[in-house]
């Protein structure tokens, strides 16, 4: 093969080529991530059965559509959680990590239709909702009046409104969800003396509200068939739905036959407030209206987060006066961070190889030839992304940045080999192809025994599998790619650039040369002298080994362990609890607490507070709260005390001093799921 490409390298040239330029618009395709996806797909079903409790939301509710739910294929395990706060029931089912999320979707709104028949009719008429979820937002934005002119209900309203449904039909944004004071409603306060004096109960009102709150449409006045000489045609508009606390006042209730009549303002308060008040929203202790996007499984993290922020930027020239928002956490700016430094990484590691690589081979056209060699095959290596169903994310690339000094080596090899038979007095031309005659055998053999180090990794089983066999397989695939140039590129540009040395070269440089030459072979002579004692003195050689091996594992047993390293992604998590049935007044004044303490944190530049949630059992409860704190930019964090562990340790301090409840602060976890 390798005579082919010599003689036409013309065909070499153009085959790296196309690989690059595929690899390339391959990485603009790929999805971006800090780490691989290594979570099972989760579905979740919600139901709302307004006004029960936890109790007969999971007899009515939740208990049928887990019993259809159970066998469904592929799944892992569920569970469901229920709010007695708004009602709500939100069913979570976790599938094998190898699955279809689309497929998952399917499967679990078969199952979930099956159980609509044995739910409440009121549970039907708000309806199910299924979707592919992630538990933890990929974007905060918040809402808030600078000056005070809009409370948090108006600043929630406003987001429901304009917000909720343009942020949903974003590229990878799977969900919505607003936290604050709720959208507007008609809010009827029932008097109870009056009702028992009138003998009137609650759902007696409920189906006046319906029959009289509804759309009545009117027909039309002079439509076909009409008398001849109709000139004209109306809709009749009719008085639709009620729109102000006056007009729900005057809803008729009950009517007697001597006249009398009950309307709604004789027997409740009626006025317009929020839909619930369960839930708190704040930015650094202050109101405000809280949009947290998720996002769609599978999508691209980065692509998502650009598009939502320059939706923001256009949909702020429409905001009220003094009406503005921040986006209080942004997880992707670990994401693009991240992969930065490993870019710069890989950059330095190319710039030392072939430093290296014109220190050892002396001459700028025997270096050009790997370093025209490594791009071809580490861009290459994207191609075949898509194929595994891999991302763009820091293991991915840290295989890169490993598999340089790979593959470098092969091109490396074909070109001293080249340059031997040269300086035997052969043209570049018949170099090259007995060069190739001799070592395409050992080419191909360095590629499988490194392959071969690495591909096992792909086939371990479960989540730690997943998350480590994009790092071996990106290797595997590099150093293929490698091989596979070494005897089609390299030995065609090692046939058009070699020359002979020009031994009379003097200067500076080739006394650098010669005196690096000189300590190189006083150093492998020396390297040779130990492993010939080493070989000699086996014993020697096996206790020293034992040894090492010794202290490898007590040194191993001194360092914690962790799944995944607990790195500064740029925010942290705090959740609070308090007893069971503590009121919201109470936690929020907790919570108050915390806030002060975090303002006061070096390091912490937002807080977002969400009293009356906690996202890690996604259920609105008065004596829950959550927090998410983002930290400043990593530039502007100089000093030991706006480190990531440090502000961390300083945090837990003043959360232990907390008696009213439980508070602690974690780390985001990895993957495509912030938290689980």
């Amino acid at each position: 093969m390798s005579k082919f490409f010599i003689n036409r390298p013309i065909v070499a040239m153009v085959i790296s080529i196309v690989m690059v330029i595929i690899g390339a618009i391959t990485i603009l395709t790929l999805p971006v991530a800090l780490f691989p996806n290594i979570v099972p797909p989760e579905v979740q079903v919600l139901a709302t059965y307004v006004g029960a409790d936890a109790g007969t939301i999971e007899q009515s509710v939740a208990t049928p559509i887990e019993q259809q739910m159970s066998g469904v294929d592929n799944m892992n395990y569920m569970y469901s959680l229920n709010s007695t706060a708004d009602g709500g029931m939100r069913l979570i089912v976790d599938y094998d990590v190898k699955t279809d999320p689309n497929t998952d979707l399917i499967l679990t709104q078969i199952r979930s239709t099956q159980a609509t028949s044995q739910l409440p009719v009121d549970v039907t008429n708000y309806g199910l909702t299924v979707q592919k979820t992630v538990t933890a937002p990929l974007m905060l934005i918040t809402l808030f009046s600078p000056n005070g002119t809009y409370d948090a209900q108006f600043l929630s309203n406003f987001a429901y409104i304009n917000l909720s449904d343009q942020i949903t039909r974003l590229y990878g944004i799977g969900s919505v969800q607003i936290f604050g004071a709720g959208q507007y409603a008609m809010r009827l306060w029932v008097k109870p003396d009056q009702l028992a004096k009138l003998a009137i109960t609650v759902p007696e009102i409920v189906s006046a509200i319906q029959t009289q709150n509804t759309v009545n449409p009117a027909g039309q006045v002079g439509s076909e068939p009409a008398p001849k000489g109709q000139e004209f045609t109306y809709s009749v508009r009719a008085r639709g739905r009620l729109s102000s606390p006056e007009e729900f006042g005057e809803i008729v209730v009950r009517e007697t036959s001597l006249g009398g009549v009950v309307r709604v303002k004789d027997v409740a308060r009626v006025e317009l407030g929020a839909q619930n008040y369960s839930v708190l929203g704040r930015l650094n202790g202050k109101p405000g209206a809280i949009v947290a996007a998720y996002q769609l499984p599978g999508s691209n993290a980065v692509q998502a987060a650009d598009a939502l922020k320059k939706l923001m930027a256009e949909a702020k020239s429409r905001f009220p006066g003094d009406i503005d928002y921040v986006i209080s956490l942004d997880t992707t700016l670990a994401v693009t961070q991240g992969i930065k430094e490993i870019v710069i990484t890989l950059l330095i590691a190319i710039v030392l190889v072939i430093i290296v690589v014109y220190i050892f081979l002396q001459g700028w056209r025997a270096t050009l030839i790997p370093l025209l060699a490594v791009p071809v095959s580490l861009v290459g290596t994207f191609i075949f992304f898509p194929l595994f169903g891999f991302s763009i994310n820091t293991l991915s690339l840290f295989g890169l940045v490993l598999a340089i000094g790979l593959v470098v080596d092969d091109a490396i090899v074909v070109v001293e080999a080249v340059e031997r038979h040269i300086e035997d007095g052969l043209s570049p031309k018949e170099a090259a192809l007995k060069a190739m005659t001799e070592i395409s055998g050992p080419v191909v053999g360095i590629a499988l025994v490194l392959s071969a180090v690495f591909i096992p990794t792909a086939f371990i089983p479960g989540i730690t599998g997943r998350l480590y066999q994009q790092f071996a397989v990106t290797i595997a695939i590099s150093v293929a790619l490698s091989a596979f140039n070494a005897l089609t590129l390299s030995p065609a540009l090692s046939a058009l650039l070699l020359r002979p040395k020009d031994a009379t070269r003097g200067g500076l440089l080739k006394k650098f040369f010669n005196g690096f030459n000189r300590t190189f072979s006083s150093a492998t002579n020396a390297y040779v002298r130990v492993c010939g004692f080493l070989v000699r003195k086996s014993a020697f050689a096996l206790v020293l080994l034992a040894l090492f091996g010794g202290a490898e594992g007590f040194f191993s047993s001194k360092v914690p362990s962790s799944f995944l390293p607990d790195e500064d992604q740029g925010y942290l998590y705090i959740n609070l609890q308090l007893p069971n049935a503590a009121s919201l007044q109470r936690t929020d004044e907790v919570a108050r607490k915390i806030e002060t303490a975090l303002a006061h944190t070096p390091g912490v530049q937002y807080t977002t507070s969400v009293v009356g949630f906690s996202l890690l059992s996604f259920v609105r409860t008065s004596y829950n709260g959550f927090f998410f704190v983002t930290l400043k930019p990593w530039d502007d964090r100089k000093s030991r005390d706006e480190q990531f562990q440090q502000i961390k340790q300083n945090v837990n301090r003043e959360l232990s001093q907390i008696p009213e409840g439980i508070a602690f602060s974690f780390s985001p976890s990895g993957g495509e799921d912030g938290l689980r």
